[in-house]
C-alpha cells in the first residue's frame, strides 16, 4: 500500500522557531532545570475581566451561530472608529475585515494580490511567517536588511530602493518591529513613501504592535497622501489586549479588496466566532486602562533588560522603541547567534531566540522577549553573565 504523497507547496511552509525553543525549554524544565522564558512573544498579562464577562454574556445570549464572513457590523464599526482615531486617518467600517487572528489577513493579501513569480519585499530580520506565506504562494521573497541606526532599528533605504524592480508586486512593513522592537522614524517612512508613491506596489503594513510603544507613537504609511488606496493594515487584539488565544485579528484595506477577502474567508474559516467578536467590542471600549498598565510595566522591564544586557561583556543593545523585544548584538562575545542561544538555554536556563531564525541579517543577534516579570528578567541577566563568565564557555568559535 503506497503512502500519502505530499503536495510540493506544503513543503514550502515554515514554522515559528519560538515554539521549537519553548518545547525544548519545557523539556529541560521537566528534567528539573530552572528556566527563565524570554523566547515567546506573548504578553504574560491576563485578559481584562470586562472582556471575559462580555464573552460569557455573549455565550449565554446565544451568539454561537454563524456570522458574516467579514465580521459582525458592531465590531467592524468599533474597529473603524478606534483604528482611525489612533492613526489619524479616516477608516470606514466597510474597509474592515475581521479574521480569527491576524495571520489570515497576511495570507489573504498574498492570495488575492500576488501571482506566482511576483516579487515581494520583506524585512530581514523579520517575522518568519512572512517568507513562509510568500514562498507558499509561489512568489519570490526579496529581503531588505533592518539595520541599527541612532539607537533604533529601521529599514536600509538604499537596499530597499535597489530591491524594487518591475516585478515587485508588494512590500511588507512592520513597525513596531518583530524581532528588534524598532519603530520606523518619520523621515524614513517619508522616504519609503517617496519610493512607492508612483508605483503600483501593494503595501502590507503589519501594525500588530502599534499600541505598544514607549515614546513617540509609530506612524502608519497609510497616513501619507496617496498611500491609503494601496495599503492593507494588519492589526488585532492578541498583543494589545493580552488575547493571544482568543484568535481575533483584522485588516483595514481599500473597499475593492473586501469582497475578495470575503470569498477567501468563506473558503477557509466561514466566519470568526461571534462571541469572540463581541468580546473584542468590549476590549476596544473598556480595555484601554489595562493596555496602559501593561505598556507601563513593559517599559520598566525594557529598561531593566537593556541596561543589564549593556553591562554584559560582548553585548551591544539598542533601545527598543516598541513591542516587547530586545535585540542585542552579541558579536562581541565571539559566539554566533545559534551557538550562544543554545548555550544560554542548556547551561544557564535562559530561553532566547537565535537572531538568524528571523533571517540572515539577524545573524549576530539574539531576541529576548521581556514578557516576563522584572524578577525573572533580573535572574536571567545574572544567568547570562554567569554563562559568559564561565571558563567552559571560552571555546570561542
Amino acid at each position: 500500500m503506497s503512502g500519502i504523497q505530499l503536495a510540493d507547496r506544503v513543503k514550502l511552509l515554515e514554522t515559528e522557531s519560538a515554539f521549537e525553543v519553548l518545547e525544548k525549554a519545557n523539556r529541560l524544565q521537566a528534567q528539573g532545570m530552572e528556566v527563565v522564558h524570554l523566547e515567546i512573544g506573548e504578553p504574560d498579562f491576563s485578559t481584562d475581566s470586562s472582556v471575559l464577562q462580555a464573552a460569557a454574556r455573549a455565550l449565554e445570549e446565544g451568539h454561537t451561530k454563524y456570522g458574516p464572513p467579514v465580521g459582525l457590523p458592531a465590531l467592524r464599526q468599533a474597529i473603524a472608529g478606534h483604528a482611525g482615531a489612533r492613526r489619524g486617518i479616516e477608516v470606514l467600517s466597510e474597509q474592515v475585515v475581521v479574521t480569527p487572528g491576524a495571520k489570515p489577513i497576511l495570507f489573504f493579501a498574498m492570495q488575492a494580490c500576488v501571482n506566482p513569480g511576483d516579487e515581494v519585499i520583506l524585512p530581514d530580520p523579520g517575522f518568519p511567517i512572512y517568507q513562509s506565506v510568500i514562498r507558499y504562494c509561489g512568489a519570490v521573497p526579496k529581503h531588505v536588511p533592518i539595520i541599527e541606526k541612532d539607537d533604533n532599528f529601521t529599514m536600509d533605504l538604499d537596499a530597499l530602493e535597489a530591491a524594487i524592480t518591475p516585478r515587485t508586486r508588494a512590500i511588507i512593513l512592520n513597525s513596531p518591529h518583530n524581532p528588534t522592537g524598532g519603530i520606523i522614524p518619520q523621515e524614513d517612512m517619508a522616504a519609503i513613501v517617496s519610493l512607492l508613491q508612483d508605483k503600483n506596489i501593494l503595501v502590507i503594513s503589519d501594525e500588530i504592535y502599534s499600541d505598544i510603544y514607549y515614546d513617540e507613537p509609530p506612524i502608519t504609511i497609510a497616513s501619507f497622501p496617496g498611500m491609503r488606496e494601496k495599503t492593507i493594515i494588519i492589526d488585532g487584539f492578541s498583543k494589545s489586549y493580552a488575547m493571544t488565544g482568543w484568535r481575533l485579528g483584522y485588516g483595514i484595506m481599500p473597499k475593492m479588496l473586501v469582497e475578495q477577502f470575503s470569498k477567501l474567508a468563506v473558503n477557509v474559516h466561514s466566519c470568526t466566532p461571534p462571541f469572540v467578536q463581541l468580546a473584542g467590542v468590549e476590549a476596544l471600549k473598556e480595555g484601554q486602562a489595562s493596555l496602559e498598565r501593561m505598556v507601563k510595566e513593559f517599559k520598566e522591564r525594557r529598561d531593566i533588560l537593556v541596561e543589564g544586557l549593556r553591562n554584559i561583556n560582548g553585548f551591544r543593545c539598542p533601545t527598543p522603541k516598541g513591542a516587547f523585544y530586545a535585540f542585542p548584538n552579541i558579536e562581541g562575545t565571539g559566539f554566533d547567534s545559534k551557538t550562544l542561544a543554545n548555550k544560554l538555554l542548556e547551561e544557564g536556563g535562559v530561553a532566547a531566540l537565535n537572531g538568524s531564525s528571523f533571517g540572515e541579517a539577524g545573524n549576530g543577534y539574539l531576541r529576548f522577549s521581556y514578557a516576563n516579570s522584572q524578577e525573572n528578567i533580573t535572574k536571567a541577566l545574572e544567568k547570562i553573565d554567569a554563562v559568559l563568565s564561565s571558563k567552559k564557555t571560552r571555546n570561542i568559535i
